[in-house]
């Protein structure tokens, strides 16, 4: 698959929906407020934060206050967002042959457990324990 010929903006939003569909409604019912984004690639700024060699280098970000660090107290700042990247989602499809929906599918669910205050390291040893 050529990454500039891929799947659209569109197609992939559609996956990611598909695949949030696949989420046990509990923990889909907790993530109705965070807004999830299709994007070709991160933004200038995003790259400096996180210090990226390359704007390839990050698949999806979760935005936002995790459920874990929420006060009722607290009001919102701005919307909880969940930014998916076509183009570096398509490279690692490329490059590691791996199916464009489970990326996808992937990429989501590690997100929206960010949204609920896990680490990498955490969601690592669940991967590993499932």
């Amino acid at each position: 698959m050529n990454v500039d010929s891929g799947a659209d903006l569109a197609a992939i939003e559609a996956m990611a929906q598909a695949a949030f569909q696949t989420i046990p409604t509990e923990l889909r019912d907790q993530v109705k407020s965070v807004v999830f984004q299709v994007v070709e690639l991160p933004d200038a700024e995003t790259c400096r934060e996180l210090s990226l060699e390359s704007p390839f280098d990050l698949l999806g970000l979760y935005r936002g206050v995790p459920i874990s660090e929420q006060s009722a107290w607290d009001a919102p700042q701005d919307l909880d967002r969940i930014f998916l990247y076509r183009l570096p989602i398509l490279r690692y499809v490329e490059e590691t042959g791996e199916d464009l929906p489970y990326v996808v599918r992937h990429v989501l669910i590690h997100e929206i457990g960010h949204h609920f205050g896990l680490s990498d390291d955490d969601m690592d040893a669940i991967e590993r324990g499932a």
